[in-house]
């Protein structure tokens, strides 16, 4: 058994080791007893919060004061997710994943997810190239076609041809990123006489697909990627289990251990409440309009409510098979993520794994 999600196939040792923080017991370890008997342990990391769901301006001092508050509590990964438009304010993603790198300790970073084909994959190369090589080796590359299509129009790409650019931009990823390997030559994209320098330590960071479960995108997800990530408001337990069961037979398919292919449960909106009207109003007036999806889901499968609640959905995902939850709090996210680790986290380990019933405030 594993003694949490370390991924020893894909995660590095970092270049910058004896200057990381001793002693702090991860909340992996805390969260996550009750999936022992499954042979690994599901862990928890945060994603900065981007998006704009108050009046109040980014800045970066608060998010160097999230960052630090999420390595003290022990959380696993920082993850930084991509748009150029959106229905809300959206701080660019890598550059503030990048503004907050002397603060993330031994956190794993992550994109869940970048979009090469939006920003171009060799422009995408260049950028996290050199968070990996300055984070020292701690970056892990989620990618996905987006699902925008203002994103794609701003950028002057047809939206039609963003999964055929994709599985081009995840080739020209690598094919940059490795030391003297042959270039990819496709029909959108080439790397022929392209050479970027400084390089990432050994072959550039590991890349997970993002698929919310449809047959063609776990079948690139087995071809092409390190991982999968899937997202929070677009599944559920029982989905979730039968998604890795088709993606596990697409592994085998593509001569893939499934058992050796991480996973991670992306967009995990968060907000810790024990008044269920504060709840509701969440879910009806900042979440739906945000996320394009009914209140009323939105409020059975994300962390939105008391902790008990909460706790047993969590429960629900690691019977389930999920080896990491990425938390997004929606307001007053410090005090978020030290609500979840204080009130939410001890709960999880004594918990019913069963999923939770309908939303008993609806």
């Amino acid at each position: 058994m594993t003694t949490g999600l370390v991924f020893p196939h894909l995660r590095r040792p970092h270049a910058e080791h004896e200057t990381l923080r001793p002693g702090l017991a991860s909340a992996m370890f805390i969260a996550s007893e009750t999936s022992q008997d499954r042979g690994y342990l599901m862990d928890y990391g945060v994603h900065l919060p981007l998006i704009g769901f108050s009046e109040r301006p980014p800045s970066l001092r608060r998010l160097v004061e999230y960052t630090e508050t999420a390595e003290e509590l022990g959380f696993a990964a920082l993850s930084a997710n991509d748009h150029l438009l959106f229905s809300r304010p959206w701080l660019d993603g890598p550059t503030a994943l990048s503004a907050v790198l002397t603060a993330t300790g031994r956190m794993d970073l992550m994109t869940t997810v970048a979009l090469p084909v939006v920003r171009g994959p060799v422009a995408l190369a260049k950028s996290m190239a050199a968070i990996d090589i300055l984070s020292g080796g701690r970056l892990i590359v989620g990618v996905g076609p987006g699902s925008s299509t203002r994103d794609y129009a701003a950028a002057g790409i047809p939206f039609e041809e963003r999964f055929k650019r994709l599985d081009e931009s995840v080739e020209t990823l690598r094919a940059l990123w490795r030391r003297n390997g042959r270039p990819f030559r496709g029909d959108f994209y080439s790397t022929e006489g392209v050479d970027l320098e400084p390089r990432p330590s050994r072959q550039g960071p590991a890349i997970w697909m993002g698929s919310w479960g449809s047959e063609a995108g776990l079948r690139r997800t087995a071809r092409l990627g390190d991982g999968w990530l899937a997202s929070a408001y677009n599944t559920t337990p029982k989905e979730f289990t039968d998604t890795s069961t088709r993606l596990g037979k697409h592994l085998e398919a593509a001569g893939k251990d499934p058992e050796d292919f991480p996973n991670a449960i992306a967009t995990m909106f968060l907000q810790v409440t024990e008044d269920p009207a504060e709840a509701d109003r969440i879910c009806q007036n900042i979440l739906a309009p945000t996320l394009n999806r009914p209140a009323r889901e939105l409020r059975e499968r994300l962390l939105i409510g008391p902790p008990e609640e909460c706790a047993q959905k969590l429960a629900a995902y690691q019977s389930a098979g999920a080896q990491r939850i990425m938390l997004w709090p929606i307001k007053d996210e410090i005090l978020q993520l030290e609500s979840f680790r204080k009130n939410i986290l001890p709960l999880t380990q004594t918990c019913s794994p069963q999923a939770p019933q309908n939303n008993p405030a609806s």
